[in-house]
C-alpha cells in the first residue's frame, strides 16, 4: 500500500526551509499537502508555488498557540475529506549563543516552539488516528537531540525531549496501529546557521536531503531516523564518551565553540526571528504572546 499517494500531509513551519522542501518531495508522490507558518504573506507565497506540484493549501499558524494549532489542523480534516493521514512536527527554532546571555524571551521561544509545539500537535492529532487505527506522525528534531553541544543549551535540552518524547510515543502508540518517528538531522542549509562557520563536525546538508529522509520514513516506517544514517550510530558512539572523551571529539570536529564565536551581524535577522517566534505575522504586524512569569506552580509554560 503506498503510504504517500493520495494522502493528506499536513506540515508544520513549512513555508521555507526542510518543511518546504518536504511538501515539495511529497506533492511529487501525490500527497494532498497543508501547510502552516506563522509568516502568513511567506505562507501564501509557498502555496502559490507548490500548487504547481499538486493539491496544496496553507493556513496561519503558531505551534505554541494550542488553539491555533487545532483550527489549523480542523481546516487541514477539511481539505483532506475530513481526515489527516500524517502530521509532520517540523517547525522549530535555534537561538544560539552563551547559556547565560540567554534571554527570557529566547529560552521560552526555544522551548514552546521546539519542544511544546511538538506535544501540543501530537495530543490534537492522535485522537483521530486513534480511532481510524492508522496515521502517522513524524517529528523533526535534531542530532543535537543525542549530541549536546556548547552553545545551544536551550536548544539541545529541548531537542531531546523530542527523541524522548518520539521514542515514548512510538511505543505507547503501537498497539494502535499509529507510527510515530523522530527525524534527526545534522546542520542543514537553512537559516538556522546563519552566521556560524563551517567545521569538520559541522559541513550542511540540504533541507531535500530531508525531504528524502521523511518521504523514506513514510514508505518504511521506523522510529528513529538520522540524516545521513550513519550518523546515529556516530552519536551513540559519543554518548557512551565520559566527559573527557566527549570534550576532546567536540574539539576535534569543532563542535566545543562553533555555536558560542559566531558572525553577530551576519546571524542578527534570524536570532531577531528565532526569540520572538511566537504569535502570527501577517504583513508588517505580528500579533504576539507575551511569555507568562513563571509561578513556581508547575504549570506548563503558557
Amino acid at each position: 500500500m503506498d503510504n504517500i499517494a493520495g494522502k493528506t500531509i499536513a506540515i508544520t513551519g513549512a513555508a521555507r526551509g526542510i518543511g518546504y522542501a518536504t511538501a515539495t518531495a511529497l506533492l511529487k508522490r501525490g500527497a494532498r499537502v497543508v501547510i502552516g507558518d506563522r509568516d502568513v504573506a511567506l505562507q501564501e507565497s509557498a502555496v502559490a508555488q507548490l500548487t504547481k506540484l499538486g493539491p496544496v493549501s496553507g493556513y496561519p499558524l503558531d505551534v505554541t498557540d494550542r488553539e491555533s494549532f487545532a483550527t489549523f489542523l480542523d481546516k487541514a480534516r477539511t481539505d483532506g475529506g475530513g481526515h489527516i493521514d500524517v502530521l509532520i512536527n517540523n517547525a522549530g527554532v535555534m537561538p544560539i549563543g552563551p547559556f547565560l546571555d540567554q534571554s527570557e524571551q529566547a529560552i521560552r521561544s526555544s522551548i514552546e516552539v521546539n519542544l511544546y509545539g511538538v506535544i501540543a500537535g501530537c495530543q490534537l492529532a492522535l485522537p483521530d488516528m486513534i480511532a481510524r487505527h492508522r496515521g502517522h506522525i513524524i517529528n523533526i528534531a535534531s542530532l543535537s537531540g543525542v549530541i549536546p553541544v556548547p552553545g545551544q543549551v536551550v536548544y539541545v535540552g529541548a531537542k531531546f525531549g523530542v527523541v524522548g518524547l518520539s521514542t515514548a510515543l512510538a511505543d505507547e502508540m503501537a498497539p494502535h496501529g499509529v507510527h510515530v518517528s523522530v527525524v534527526m538531522p545534522p546542520f542543514t542549509n537553512t537559516d538556522l546557521i546563519a552566521g556560524t562557520r563551517e567545521t569538520a563536525g559541522t559541513k550542511p546538508v540540504e533541507p531535500e536531503d530531508i525531504a528524502a529522509a521523511v518521504v523514506k520514513t513514510l514508505d518504511k516506517p521506523k522510529t528513529h531516523v538520522s540524516v545521513p544514517p550513519f550518523l546515529r550510530f556516530t552519536a551513540q558512539a559519543a554518548q557512551m564518551l565520559g566527559p573527557r572523551g566527549r570534550r576532546w571529539m567536540n574539539r576535534k570536529l569543532g563542535l566545543d565553540n562553533v555555536f558560542l564565536e559566531f558572525d553577530t551581524a551576519k546571524r542578527k535577522n534570524y536570532e531577531d526571528r528565532a526569540q520572538a517566534a511566537q504569535g502570527v505575522v501577517e504583513g508588517s504586524t505580528q500579533t504576539q504572546k507575551q511569555p507568562q512569569p513563571n509561578t513556581g506552580s508547575g504549570s506548563p509554560i503558557r
